[in-house]
């Protein structure tokens, strides 16, 4: 089976759009039985556990809202092309990303990650809602198919923090330095958010490696 892992934080723009250019691929170029998987990657591994006033988030990476506009205005288009709304105005706080990873686990043995991706992306980049906290990610858990009370007593608990923390490790290890970072078949690599395009030659080499059966 052909296997897809990307390598991703819940608070990078970059990350939707590239899922969403790499939706487009799949939808030009259909892959029957791929399997994918989101890893971890923290932007901010360093972000303090209630996270961080956004305003000072901008000024301590960017110098300043002025500053971060700049950046943003990039994203934003990029953005629009993928018909996302992004509304960075609308964010109060810049979270630590560890319980959303942690939840992105949980999910995907309940066979939904995809689903709690998209509420994540959306929640964050869309609604401007603090994705650090447990209460607010049991709700977007709850919009994916997951049961609220169960999701919220799994944040509670410590189940896959250290597996979460290893695979963030491990991303740095390998040389990821940034995302989103798309492995195909554990073994070739696609950095960024690259147009649909450059996602076909990744599908041959996939398929070339597979093999058939039945």
């Amino acid at each position: 089976m052909p296997k897809l892992d990307i390598f991703s934080d819940t608070i990078c723009p970059w990350c939707y759009v590239g899922k969403r250019r790499l939706e487009r691929a799949l939808e030009e170029r259909p892959q029957p039985g791929l399997e994918i998987t989101w890893r971890t990657f923290q932007l901010n591994p360093d972000m303090p556990p209630d996270g961080m006033d956004r305003q000072t988030y901008l000024e301590l990476k960017f110098g300043g809202p002025l500053n971060a506009r700049a950046t943003y205005d990039h994203v934003r288009e990029a953005g629009r092309k993928e018909a996302i709304p992004f509304d960075f105005d609308a964010i109060q706080r810049t979270p630590n990303t560890i319980a959303s990873h942690r939840l992105l686990r949980h999910a995907h043995r309940k066979g939904c990650q995809e689903a709690v991706v998209q509420a994540l992306f959306d929640a964050y980049f869309v609604e401007g809602r603090n994705i650090g906290d447990f209460e607010t990610l049991a709700v977007i858990a709850e919009s994916a198919g997951l049961a609220k009370n169960e999701t919220l007593a799994f944040l509670r608990g410590d189940e896959f923090l250290e597996e979460v923390r290893t695979e963030d490790a491990l991303a740095r290890r390998i040389g990821i330095t940034g995302v989103p970072c798309f492995i195909f078949n554990g073994s070739h690599a696609l950095s960024g958010a690259q147009p649909p395009e450059a996602f076909y030659q990744m599908f041959d080499l996939m398929r070339e490696e597979t093999p058939v059966t039945g």
